[in-house]
């Protein structure tokens, strides 16, 4: 699993850091079961009778990090081309929760683990949970920690957009009727999962994970990124 930190300057400003959140999309990393898996291959080469190499993909589009659309899990939901980029663009929280959790069955995120952070929410509401529950993009995890039934409308009334993991989704792994997926639409919240935060610290950030345009899509890849100012 890799978490890039760069730094670069534009003309006449000071050096900013950018942490890259997202996971690599390769050939092993492991899709959710039964998922269709990443894969790409160079269908031309350089030197193998083609001028240029080209690469092509195939993929779900839950492979690695990426957003969930209402579609994924409402018949009329919107699809992710819909998607308001604002909600992925902007001040964003941090919260460490490692040390939290065992391995990770009937694991609940709770409001008592959040409640703290609710005055940085109200200036980041984009929050983004470090769990450290699955720390290997070849191995999918068997069980992960979810959040409790009473966050989604907790995290409404501090204000919170976005909320995004560390982990494959909101719903336990065996889940059927996805019900923090349908809580987190009810309350306003859009979904990013199966980032990658390992490298990250506690804290305020600007975030900025936005969606592919892919028409009538129930989710979307995003390369993830966090800075500061």
């Amino acid at each position: 699993m890799f978490s890039h930190e760069r730094s670069f300057q534009l003309p006449n400003a000071a050096i900013m850091k950018i942490w890259d959140i997202s996971r690599t999309l390769s050939n092993d990393l492991a899709p959710w079961p039964g998922d269709t898996p990443f894969h790409f291959e160079l269908m031309a080469r350089l030197g193998h009778g083609a001028v240029v190499n080209v690469g092509a993909i195939r993929m779900s589009v839950h492979n690695g990090s990426h957003a969930d659309a209402r579609f994924h899990f409402e018949q009329d939901g919107w699809t992710i081309e819909q998607a308001p980029l604002e909600t992925y663009l902007g001040p964003a929280l941090v919260v460490d929760l490692t040390g939290c959790f065992g391995d990770g069955a009937d694991e609940l995120i709770t409001v008592e683990q959040l409640g703290q952070h609710s005055d940085q929410l109200r200036q980041a509401p984009r929050l983004l949970l470090k769990t450290g529950v699955w720390p290997d993009n070849t191995v999918f995890p068997k069980a992960i920690p979810v959040i409790a039934p009473d966050v989604p409308a907790w995290l409404q009334q501090n204000g919170v957009r976005l909320l995004a993991l560390d982990l494959p989704s909101v719903d336990r792994i065996d889940a059927k009727l996805l019900e923090n997926h349908h809580a987190l639409a009810r309350h306003g919240i859009a979904i990013v999962e199966s980032l990658d935060l390992h490298a990250i610290e506690a804290g305020v950030y600007n975030l900025a994970a936005m969606p592919l345009k892919v028409a009538g899509g129930d989710a979307a890849p995003v390369r993830a990124v966090l800075w500061r100012d």
